[in-house]
């Protein structure tokens, strides 16, 4: 039942995937920082080689291929490209991996999904100040403009930033992302404007300068939990669970979707918090400029990350600290019967994508959705008969079919996080999210399909099987 030219994907990142991160002339991202440094990540692990995938490619390829993908979204590395962070360098070696990487997928008619930042900003740009700096909006923007001049003649289908909010929460608030600081109720906010600005930048660069020609296009790739009342007839409840919305799906949504600026919940939530404990500076949740290019009307599409749900109730505001926890005031529980996949925050709850999707679809005037992750993890022992993740793929891309057929949402694709295993982040190799298994303690790095990937294959070879049926059918009632 899915429309004939539904994307079927799945996804990775450049820095977790690709290794060689001092190979021919790419330079140190905020991620080797970061990892290179004791105690940062799960037994000190780092992706210096990962899946080491910017030599074995073409083993990526026959993964790709052995699903049956009609499209795959891999990410740009910044350094990789532009090793200082400007136009000023450009590695050449850079440039010619990704136009394999775009050729070969291209020849076994896959359509790359292409994402230019996927949380590896230049080290070199850090060291100016990185996303905190008004000035790394324009630095984006010449960033994408190369990216679109080199690559857009091909590439249809942009996402500009991966989950600004991850980025700038994890990043400046948590300390648990690189670059790994801690400036509470400040800096995340500073970092989520300068993300907006330059993705609005980029947004409109492609707009006026290539669009035309290359026929693509440019999103940003949101992620959200989704929230519900925990108890769905208390007012108190309901409120927070707006204010949840709105500090995740909000935050980003609402500038870009709806009215050019941030929700009013989350501002009024911020302005009083700040009033309460005597904070006397101007807004810590920045006010866009006339100066900036206009945020309303950046996208697209919508571009959705979604993983897991909870259930919302007030926090009690005791905390007496600046901090997005104590602007958010409240308090997010794991309903009991939704089981844990694998890591404690991750809740399976299928049903809570086809809710985000309907919520979308109402208060963000029905967009075009490109589910751009979604995915289940094991941890500890692997299991390539892993029935668990195959029950789990089935029920979401149900619940997915119940979103497009009884909801109305217009879903145009679904891709699975992840393509195989590789560089978790903070967790290093100890999450696996792949539907193909890399054996990391085998130097070939072998790659395995799981039980889940073969699955996902049949799922997408018997929804090729219908389009090609209903072709079919069309052709014999014209003729």
């Amino acid at each position: 039942m899915f429309p004939r030219d539904f994307a079927w994907g799945a996804a990775t990142s450049a820095y977790q995937i690709e290794g060689g991160w001092q190979a021919d002339g790419k330079g140190p991202s905020i991620w080797d920082t970061f990892c290179h440094e004791k105690g940062r990540v799960y037994a000190d692990q780092n992706a210096d080689m990962a899946c080491d995938s910017y030599k074995l490619w073409e083993k990526d390829l026959e993964c790709v291929k052995q699903l049956g993908l009609t499209h795959y979204r891999l990410s740009l590395s910044w350094a990789r490209l532009l090793p200082d962070g400007t136009t000023q360098h450009v590695n050449d070696r850079g440039v010619q991996y990704y136009n394999k990487v775009i050729n070969d997928l291209l020849a076994c008619d896959v359509s790359p999904m292409v994402t230019l930042y996927h949380f590896d900003l230049p080290q070199t740009l850090q060291d100016q100040g990185g996303w905190k700096s008004p000035g790394i909006a324009t630095l984006f923007d010449n960033y994408a403009k190369f990216c679109f001049q080199t690559f857009g003649d091909r590439v249809k289908l942009w996402i500009t930033i991966n989950e600004p909010y991850v980025c700038a929460k994890l990043g400046y608030e948590d300390g648990i992302h690189a670059p790994g600081l801690k400036e509470k109720g400040i800096s995340a906010y500073v970092v989520g404007h300068n993300m907006l600005r330059a993705h609005a930048m980029a947004w409109h660069s492609y707009n006026c300068l290539y669009r035309a020609k290359q026929k693509g296009a440019v999103s940003l790739a949101i992620n959200s939990d989704w929230f519900e009342p925990l108890n769905p007839g208390c007012r108190e409840d309901i409120a927070a669970t707006e204010r949840a919305l709105a500090f995740a799906l909000g935050w980003f949504a609402w500038p870009v979707f709806v009215t050019g600026d941030y929700p009013g919940i989350m501002r009024s939530a911020i302005d009083a918090e700040s009033k309460k404990l005597g904070y006397n500076g101007a807004s810590r949740l920045p006010c866009f400029s006339k100066d900036d290019p206009a945020i309303l009307g950046t996208a697209d599409f919508f571009a959705l990350n979604y993983y897991t749900s909870r259930k919302v109730k007030p926090g009690g505001g005791c905390k007496q600290v600046l901090a997005m926890s104590s602007d958010r005031d409240l308090e997010e529980v794991i309903d009991p019967s939704w089981p844990i996949c694998g890591v404690s925050w991750l809740a399976v709850g299928p049903h809570g994508l086809r809710n985000l999707l309907k919520y979308i679809k109402d208060t963000f005037r029905n967009p075009a959705v490109y589910i751009t992750e979604n995915g289940f993890c094991q941890v500890g022992p692997v299991h390539i008969e892993d029935v668990q993740r195959c029950e789990f793929y089935k029920s979401t891309i149900l619940e997915v079919d119940r979103a497009i057929q009884e909801d109305g949402v217009d879903v145009r694709g679904y891709f699975a996080w992840s393509l195989m295993d590789n560089f978790e982040w903070a967790d290093g190799f100890s999450v696996r999210f792949g539907l193909f298994h890399v054996d990391f303690s085998d130097a070939a790095l072998r790659r395995t399909v799981y039980r889940s990937g073969k699955e996902y294959a049949k799922i997408i070879s018997k929804h090729k099987t219908g389009k090609w049926k209903c072709q079919q059918l069309a052709k014999k009632q014209h003729s």
